[in-house]
């Protein structure tokens, strides 16, 4: 299995359960999980259980579950479409960052940080993983998150799956 397969699936794969299941005429439950085997059936692409299992296995980033049976799969986070994660509010760190473009910083300052056509906005536990993300974006830029003080001001957070932080908003005032 080369690598350029691997991340040309992974790609497809969260472009597919993230946001246009529609697209290939795939169903997903309130939760966001997929039939495996419906999926592998409507892809465009050439798609097998083992290939998706290699790819839930394989990546650094884990964006991707199976159910425990091996029938279902959904993305852990990072939705633009309605789904219920089913994740329980939980107390964050005192401090998590963001990653973002030099370029966004303005809007930041002025709104915070909004989650756009997502479901929440991610945030990381460590400014390397922040400065990875905001890299894909252009020169990257790493928030200070007093995700603490947030907590006690009533936010809720959520940790998916995967080890991302996950809220609703991130006011300007919280953010250094």
């Amino acid at each position: 299995m080369t690598k350029d397969i691997l991340k040309t699936s992974s790609k497809y794969l969260s472009f597919i359960l993230r946001h246009a299941p529609e697209s290939i005429g795939l169903e997903l439950d309130e939760n966001g999980w997929a039939d495996l085997a419906t999926l592998v059936e409507k892809a465009e692409i050439d798609l097998n259980p083992q290939l998706i299992c290699e790819i839930v296995k394989t990546s650094d980033k884990q964006r991707f579950a199976l159910s425990a049976d091996g029938l279902r799969i959904r993305a852990n986070q990072g939705h633009s479409i309605a789904v219920d994660l089913q994740l329980a509010s939980l107390k964050p760190p005192q401090v998590l960052f963001h990653g973002t473009a030099a370029a966004s910083l303005e809007s930041i300052r002025l709104h915070g940080l909004v989650k756009g056509k997502r479901q929440h906005v991610h945030l990381s536990k460590n400014p390397g993983t922040a400065r990875k993300v905001g890299a894909r974006h252009g020169r990257p830029e790493v928030l200070r998150v007093n995700s603490g003080q947030m907590y006690a001001a009533g936010h809720l957070f959520y940790l998916s799956q995967n080890g991302v932080w996950l809220c609703a908003h991130a006011p300007a005032c919280y953010l250094q």
